[in-house]
């Protein structure tokens, strides 16, 4: 379980760095009980729908309890974390 407020605070202070494996450090560092992964959206399934959006990143969720992770959208059963990095489109 990642309580919503948990989830924020990542949120906000991923918001502020640059996505890559520093900030993955970083957050593994001040939360050690969670398991997280940087990657880009284009990584992730296209039925996958994120725990949250910000302009830079979506946060996913992920349900390790069945020997098998897998995204998920419930705070209570999740153990780890994916940060999505969004690049935008050059129009």
């Amino acid at each position: 379980m990642i309580a919503e407020a948990t989830l924020n605070e990542i949120c906000d202070f991923a918001s502020t760095q640059v996505l890559g494996e520093a900030l993955i450090n970083e957050l593994r560092t001040r939360y050690p009980d969670y398991h997280f992964t940087w990657c880009f959206e284009d990584d992730i399934g296209a039925t996958a729908k994120p725990w949250t959006e910000r302009e830079t990143f979506n946060l996913y969720l992920v349900n390790s309890s069945d020997h098998c992770s897998k995204l998920s959208s419930d705070a209570g059963s999740a153990s780890g974390i994916v940060l999505a990095e969004v690049i935008p489109d050059d129009d």
